[in-house]
């Protein structure tokens, strides 16, 4: 799990907040642009900085001004967009065995 959240506004004037997972092979700037609704301004912000009490969540907000990491893309409902998985780079690529499936014991 990585340690960084992004959040943005909805459209009804809260906060969304997500956690990215890494295990995707997206940097958090992807995930985000990619998960983000299209046009949407958002921040990376360190998991430390986002309240972990959530019963007052409702309460909680953000200056669309300090929303200055990256918007959404045009990935989303309705795009004509598709997202495409980027390439890892070369030295990142890991080759990986397959895995062969456990063998059930005959009776």
């Amino acid at each position: 799990m990585t340690e960084k959240r992004i959040v943005y506004q909805n459209d009804e004037g809260g906060i969304c907040i997500l956690i990215p997972w890494l295990g995707s092979g997206l940097t958090v700037e992807e995930i985000a642009a990619k998960d983000v609704p299209h046009g949407r301004p958002f921040k990376i912000l360190d998991a430390a900085d986002v309240p972990t009490d959530r019963s007052g969540r409702d309460l909680w907000a953000v200056d669309e001004a300090d929303l200055t990491d990256g918007v959404g893309a045009d990935y989303g409902v309705g795009s004509e967009n598709p997202f495409v998985m980027p390439e890892p780079a070369e030295e990142a690529a890991v080759e990986e065995e397959p895995v062969p499936p456990a063998q059930e014991p005959v009776t």
